[in-house]
């Protein structure tokens, strides 16, 4: 409240300078950027990779991103303004070649009277667009968030965490003006009698020229009585650092960013790192990578031609190679998949024989063990009808 009348002003720039907010656009945009952007097709009851010649951009979105480069902006773009344009750029003949996440800031949605939708765009020369026109929604693919006011109207996080990276930012700038004074408090010119206000202020210009700054630490000589009294640190100064840290956790709450992943604080005593990165997959990442799945599916009419897309999650997993091991180790020993399915994960030549999914030798089927229920006698033989265990009136040996 104010704030206008003080010339205070919170940039999007400003507040993407907080490390916080910096860390945490970074770190969501690339995790979901290195996820494999997949088109897939049915096959039976199983999803399989497919390419179509007329979906040429899943392979290559535009001529100037690569599809890591392209999800990165798309998912930077939603994430700082709340809103990610991709503009489906037609070739001469109709058909849609390339995709490009336009610049939000250019963008207006528009609503005719009949409730149609459309979008206002500016200059942009990367989308071949050299003066302003007014699309529909058909040749445009909008994805949103946080739609607290209108349903196309979508609002970013740094939205709620303005006030806590404006903190932020200035108590950086507290502590970078702190320590170019060589981490010194201020203090206070004394000298007994009265003064002239003209006075007052040459001996005031004349001390920080000389003595603050960049020139601390150079002996200072005092006449007519001058004292030079230094003022203590107020225990708010003192705070700093906690009151930065607590300004960084408000900006990862917003983001639903765990503090960790920034190395705000370390992991939760007594977790596991593979359940903090389940947590931040299904708090975080999950309803992006949904979005991005169901806005494509969309757009193109997938789901009709029996097509739907992906992003790969098990990329996330790359890195952490025990968790791969025993994630596909138990999926052998269940039957799930079979040895060379799983050796084809770790990149290793299939085998001979493993092609097919085992199951040890005592596990038995549900349908084999009703049959076996609905026996009068259910531990009986099978050879000869007597019970396992019993006897058949002969003397127990």
């Amino acid at each position: 409240m104010g704030a206008w009348q003080r010339n205070i002003e919170l940039s999007k720039e400003d507040m993407l300078s907080f490390h916080a907010v910096f860390a945490c656009v970074s770190i969501i945009s690339k995790d979901i950027g290195k996820l494999p952007l997949e088109l897939r097709k049915k096959d039976g009851s199983v999803w399989v990779k497919t390419k179509d010649k007329d979906l040429p951009f899943f392979e290559k979105p535009n001529h100037f991103q690569t599809m890591q480069q392209f999800i990165e902006y798309y998912m930077v773009s939603k994430l700082t303004r709340g809103n990610t344009y991709v503009l489906k750029l037609r070739n001469a003949y109709g058909k849609i070649e390339q995709l490009i996440v336009l610049n939000a800031d250019n963008i207006t949605p528009l609503i005719s009277d009949a409730g149609e939708v459309f979008y206002r765009i500016g200059i942009d020369k990367l989308a071949q667009q050299q003066e302003s026109i007014v699309l529909p929604a058909s040749e445009i693919i909008h994805d949103r968030w946080n739609c607290l006011y209108h349903p196309l109207v979508g609002i970013s996080p740094i939205a709620a965490c303005g006030l806590a990276a404006g903190q932020g930012v200035a108590i950086q700038k507290y502590g970078a003006k702190f320590f170019n004074n060589n981490g010194r408090p201020s203090g206070i010119l004394t000298m007994p009698g009265k003064i002239s206000e003209s006075d007052a202020k040459t001996i005031k210009e004349a001390w920080e020229s000389n003595y603050s700054g960049e020139n601390v630490g150079k002996t200072a000589v005092l006449g007519g009585d001058v004292k030079y009294i230094a003022m203590a640190m107020p225990a708010a100064d003192a705070q700093m650092l906690e009151q930065h840290k607590w300004s960084a956790e408000i900006c990862c709450s917003v983001f639903s960013v765990p503090p960790w992943k920034i190395a705000i604080s370390g992991i939760p005593q007594g977790q596991k790192a593979e359940d903090m990165e389940r947590i931040y997959l299904n708090s975080c990442l999950q309803s992006l990578i949904e979005a991005i799945e169901n806005c494509f599916d969309a757009a193109f009419d997938l789901k009709k031609i029996g097509y739907e897309v992906f992003l790969d999650l098990e990329t996330l997993l790359r890195m952490d190679s025990i968790s791969q091991m025993n994630f596909y180790s138990l999926g052998v020993q269940r039957g799930i998949i079979s040895p060379n399915e799983a050796r084809a994960r770790f990149n290793y030549k299939p085998t001979a024989g493993g092609d097919t999914p085992y199951m040890q030798q005592q596990n038995y089927s549900l349908e084999a063990i009703a049959k076996r229920d609905a026996k009068d006698d259910p531990f009986s033989s099978s050879s000869g009808g007597k019970s396992q265990g019993g006897d058949d009136g002969a003397d127990s040996k």
